[in-house]
C-alpha cells in the first residue's frame, strides 16, 4: 500500500502521463491517496511558509482539503460540462483524484527550511503542480490538444484567483478601521 501511494507521488513528480492513463492507479485507496497528498501539500506549504511567518499547519491542512474540491469542480464543470470532446466520458471521482495526484510536487516544499528557499521553492513547485494539473487533465479528460488542457486548467485558476482576491477583499471592508 505505502510502495503503491510512493509510486504514485513519484510519477506525479516525474509528470509522468502513465500515471492517469493506468485505470489501476484509480482503485478503491486512490482518492485516499489523493487526500494524503492534498493534506501533505498544505503542511509543506505550511512549514516553508513558518520559516518567514508563523502559519497554522493544520489550517494549511484543511485549507489544502477545500483548495481540492474547488479546483476538481472547476475542471469537471468547465472541461466536462462546458467543453467537452467526444471521447470525454469521466467522473467527477477520477477528477478529483487526480487533481490531488498533480499536487504532489507541493510537497517538495518541505525542503524549504530557510527563508532564502521558501520563495524560490514555492513558485517552482506552484508551476510544477500547474504542469502537472494540464498533463492530468489531458489524460483524464481524453483530450488531443495540450492547449485546450492549458485553457482549462488557466480558466479553472483565473476563477479561483478571482473568487480568491473578491472573498480578501470582502473581508477587508468588514474589518473595524478608525478614521482619523
Amino acid at each position: 500500500m505505502l510502495g503503491e501511494f510512493l509510486d504514485i507521488v513519484f510519477k506525479s513528480i516525474k509528470l509522468d502521463k502513465s500515471l492517469y492513463r493506468d485505470n489501476k492507479n484509480f482503485g478503491e485507496a486512490s482518492i485516499y491517496f489523493s487526500g494524503i497528498i492534498m493534506i501533505l501539500d498544505g503542511i509543506a506549504g505550511a512549514v516553508a511558509a513558518n520559516t518567514v511567518i508563523k502559519t497554522a499547519v493544520a489550517m494549511s491542512g484543511l485549507t489544502a482539503i477545500l483548495t481540492w474540491f474547488i479546483w476538481a469542480i472547476f475542471i469537471f464543470v468547465i472541461g466536462v460540462k462546458l467543453f467537452p470532446e467526444k471521447q470525454t466520458k469521466v467522473s467527477f471521482k477520477k477528477v478529483l483524484t487526480a487533481v490531488g495526484f498533480a499536487h504532489a510536487p507541493g510537497l517538495l516544499r518541505f525542503f524549504a527550511l530557510t527563508p532564502e528557499l521558501m520563495i524560490p521553492i514555492i513558485f517552482l513547485t506552484q508551476f510544477w503542480i500547474f504542469a502537472s494539473l494540464i498533463i492530468s487533465t489531458k489524460e483524464i479528460l481524453n483530450l488531443k490538444s495540450n492547449i485546450k488542457s492549458f485553457g482549462i486548467v488557466f480558466l479553472s485558476f483565473l476563477i479561483i484567483a478571482f473568487l480568491s482576491i473578491a472573498f480578501v477583499m470582502s473581508r477587508m471592508n468588514a474589518l473595524p478601521i478608525n478614521h482619523i
